[in-house]
């Protein structure tokens, strides 16, 4: 089920866009983390990052999640690995795990690779999309608290972020669904707890009223 994209519906998927942004001031770090998805732009932002000096180290970390699975055969992170190459940034400067399927995975399977390779950076940039900066965050946190970490995103605003591939009927789904489990994670033990104000709460239930729902967890 999803609902229908109006101007109201515009104005509520605003604000969670706007919540879900960290909005963090970037500065070198020890490692770029690129979470993988179904946005092949996370992948140019973390070689830009890469290309413009922000950390010596490159990881990109997917296989085939719960979306990338029904549409592609090649996992998340050997894509993004190769439009970082294309784009200029070492082989030997990159790091590829291919076997996550959610986010949690991608943390807990980064610690398990950069342990195998001897390495233990200390200050990470964690690149994902830009409506999962901040359950990126609570993640990371739950998992791996002792680290330093800032979170960015494509740099892209929410009318130009929907395209071909990710129409907005999708992009406001997936917020919503994103929203839901940053309240919800926290008690299963995959998140840390971030605040969610009154007024992004109340447009998170006019978007589940006008039923956006396929992204909610039961």
């Amino acid at each position: 089920m999803t609902g229908t994209v109006n101007a109201d519906v515009k104005k509520h998927a605003q604000v969670l866009w706007d919540y879900h942004h960290l909005n963090h001031p970037l500065q070198k770090v020890d490692c770029i983390l690129a979470l993988g998805s179904h946005d092949l732009r996370v992948a140019n932002r973390a070689a830009d990052l890469y290309l413009d000096g922000y950390a010596p180290l490159l990881v990109v970390s997917g296989g085939l999640g719960n979306v990338t699975k029904g549409i592609w055969t090649v996992p998340e992170a050997d894509q993004f690995a190769a439009i970082a190459q294309t784009m200029g940034v070492p082989t030997d400067a990159i790091l590829i795990e291919n076997q996550s399927t959610n986010t949690g995975e991608n943390i807990l399977f980064t610690q398990r690779l950069l342990a195998e390779k001897g390495l233990d950076p200390q200050r990470f940039i964690v690149v994902q999309k830009p409506y999962m900066e901040k359950r990126s965050y609570a993640t990371f946190k739950k998992h791996w608290p002792e680290k330093e970490l800032l979170v960015t995103s494509p740099l892209i605003s929410f009318a130009d972020y929907p395209n071909d591939e990710i129409p907005l009927e999708r992009v406001i789904n997936i917020m919503v669904g994103d929203l839901q489990r940053i309240r919800e994670y926290p008690a299963r033990g995959f998140q840390v707890p971030m605040e969610i104000p009154p007024g992004v709460w109340d447009s998170y239930e006019f978007l589940v009223a006008a039923g956006f729902t396929s992204h909610l967890i039961n």
